[in-house]
């Protein structure tokens, strides 16, 4: 039983390697599944391949038992309706360009174990189970690299033919606590990861972003491979940049921004966008790369808030083609200091209302700031301001939730829609936010308005 789990999904695997059987092939559990089961950790994803038996057989088999998907039926990958199970038959994969997707690839049934478990990326993912017997086939080691933690590529020769497997092995090393061996290093630094397709690398960041414990772990081994470029070249520009050692004695403006992943990483389960807020945790600092100057040895970086925007701009739209992303990344990274720095003068009530009024997530901001100020070495004292902030949110809650001057309430009091009437709505807005009454706002706003539009009719006569 893989993972000790009897569910739907295994007992569609068993019946499958059954019938199998039945028509002299066998089935496997492959990849993942089978290293997490020997990790004793949750298997999420099943995948089995189908040995010794033709496609038609195959199909006519899965017809039996549902409603057969053909996820990718060239490549011989099928699943059944309303199951988690992949289904494929072993293939071969020649590599014809410089793409992720380019490579021809043909189904051989008959292949062997041995071929099909060579084509994998490392050796911790070419182990194979059979499904009846609960057999382990490991042709490459991987049990062992599994238990010294070890990440070894396959096969040196096809190792190199998919360049994603770079990223792979960073996301692997990141979530499960795996360290490359020097060879695969050198095969993955020998590795051009410009052809890839955006979406493939978000969906290796993701998972290391989401799913690590220490998502640092994945840029230090793309660093360790040469590899940060040209995906993450905002960040590889980061290393070496120096920082005033009273506040950042832990280095360079890179090991900061490691340190502050790592700390934010523990509060995604309290932001609305947990990619989004690890994407601007990563870019916070990104404008230190141009914006640090050193002056009779005081180091600077001035403005560095609005440049890391600028180049967090760049950096999502190489990485991601989501609007509401972007936006959100960039908002976050612009206000990320202004949480500390507010907390830190006791502003007042207006000042923070407003501050959490710009941003589109005010407890991704706090939590954000409370992270940039974890991730890092300083002389002083650390001060949490969250007590602070999280009660000034409430109080900006209040506020918000209380009556408010609108559109339709201006018209009721008399006044006609003209060019002026979002100014007027705007200037509502901050009356709202600095706690004044809906009925002393309306009565400001009206004054305002019936002033200016007095002093036109005015300079239009004149």
């Amino acid at each position: 039983m893989i993972g000790s789990i009897d569910n739907e999904n295994t007992r569609l695997a068993e019946k499958i390697a059954s019938l199998v059987e039945k028509e002299g092939g066998r089935a496997y559990y492959v990849g993942g599944c089978v290293r997490d089961h020997l990790r004793n950790v949750p298997v999420k994803d099943i995948d089995i391949e189908v040995h010794g038996i033709t496609p038609q057989k195959l199909e006519s088999i899965l017809d039996t038992l549902g409603q057969r998907l053909n996820i990718g039926a060239f490549f011989g990958i099928y699943g059944l309706k309303g199951y988690g199970v992949d289904i494929a038959l072993p293939r071969r994969e020649k590599k014809e360009g410089e793409g992720h997707r380019d490579f021809s690839v043909e189904v051989d049934p008959f292949a062997g174990t041995f071929s099909a478990a060579r084509r994998r990326d490392f050796t911790v993912n070419a182990l194979m189970m059979d499904i009846l017997t609960g057999e382990i086939i490991d042709h490459f080691g991987g049990i062992e690299d599994l238990r010294s933690g070890m990440l070894r590529a396959v096969s040196s020769d096809t190792f190199a033919e998919d360049p994603l497997r770079v990223l792979r092995g960073a996301q692997f090393a990141a979530r499960f606590g795996f360290t490359l061996d020097d060879e695969t290093v050198k095969l993955c630094r020998g590795m051009e990861l410009t052809a890839l397709s955006r979406e493939r690398v978000e969906g290796e960041l993701k998972k290391a972003m989401l799913t690590a414990d220490r998502p640092s772990v994945f840029f230090e081994v793309l660093r360790q491979c040469g590899a940060l470029s040209p995906w993450f070249t905002e960040a590889e520009a980061l290393i070496g940049v120096k920082q005033d050692p009273r506040f950042h004695a832990e280095g360079d403006v890179w090991t900061h921004t490691m340190m502050v992943i790592d700390e934010a990483v523990k509060y995604l389960g309290n932001v609305s966008n947990p990619f989004g807020f690890m994407l601007a945790a990563l870019a916070h600092d990104f404008g230190k790369a141009t914006s640090t100057t050193e002056a009779g040895g005081v180091i600077h970086a001035y403005g560095h808030e609005e440049e890391s925007v600028r180049i967090a701009a760049v950096f999502m739209d190489r990485l991601s083609g989501e609007k509401e992303l972007r936006e959100y990344v960039l908002n976050l990274t612009r206000y990320h200091m202004k949480p500390n720095t507010v907390a830190a003068d006791n502003a007042a009530v207006k000042t923070t209302n407003r501050m959490f009024d710009e941003s589109v997530d005010p407890e991704a901001l706090i939590y954000l700031a409370t992270a940039d100020s974890l991730g890092k070495i300083s002389e002083g004292t650390y001060v949490s301001y969250e007590d602070f902030l999280f009660e000034r949110l409430g109080i900006y809650r209040e506020y918000m939730a209380r009556p408010y001057v609108m559109g339709r309430d201006l018209i009721a009091a008399g006044l006609e829609p003209e060019e002026d009437f979002s100014e007027l709505l705007s200037y509502a807005h901050k009356l709202r936010l600095a706690g004044i009454s809906k009925e002393d706002a309306l009565k400001q706003v009206i004054s305002r308005a019936r002033k200016t539009r007095e002093k036109e009719k005015k300079s239009q006569h004149h």
